[in-house]
């Protein structure tokens, strides 16, 4: 695989309802937004929402993808997602497995 550099990858945080989790997680990938999606299941937000506090029971996913995909993958998140604002938050990597990397971008170019 090629030699990737690490700020091309991007690590994707998206909360969402715990039901709705695997669809979303699954459509990301399949669609190669994403080469890998986590899931942490189990998480609570509090947030600022309607002028008052709120709390959720969500899940968390952790996407792995590259620059090049990351407006398709906000885009189809933006679709696809039952929130009216979701989160969707985006942090360049800035090392790692050099094998590792090349896989995200080898996955996402679909």
């Amino acid at each position: 695989m090629e030699n990737v550099e690490a700020g091309s990858i991007r690590v994707v945080f998206i909360t969402v309802p715990r039901g709705e989790a695997n669809k979303l997680a699954r459509g990301l990938v399949e669609q190669r937004l994403a080469a890998c999606v986590n899931i942490m299941p189990k998480i609570e937000s509090y947030f600022w929402w309607d002028d008052a506090v709120q709390h959720d029971e969500e899940a968390l996913l952790i996407c792995k993808t590259t620059d090049a995909k990351f407006q398709a993958l906000m885009a189809y998140t933006q679709e696809a997602h039952p929130y009216d604002l979701p989160e969707i938050i985006s942090f360049p990597l800035t090392d790692g497995l050099p094998e590792y990397l090349a896989w995200v971008c080898h996955e996402t170019e679909g």
